[in-house]
């Protein structure tokens, strides 16, 4: 999956498969990680905030299954 750098303390790229709703998110110190049934507005939203960080951790940690690739 491609993933495009973002501006962020705590994340360094995102990437998001829309045909599996996979979203996946390279943390800046622990790695990539794959959310999944992740709706396509939520990455659209994610990518639009203000703060990528903060919309991650507001809206999508502890929301949606993960796994650490």
């Amino acid at each position: 999956m491609e993933r495009q750098s973002v501006t962020s303390s705590n994340l360094a790229s995102v990437g998001y498969e829309p045909e599996t709703e996979t979203l996946e998110i390279e943390f800046i110190k622990s790695g990539v990680y794959q959310y999944y049934n992740v709706p396509a507005f939520m990455y659209e939203r994610m990518m639009s905030a203000d703060s990528v960080g903060k919309f991650f951790n507001a809206e999508i940690k502890n929301v949606y299954a993960e796994s650490k690739m």
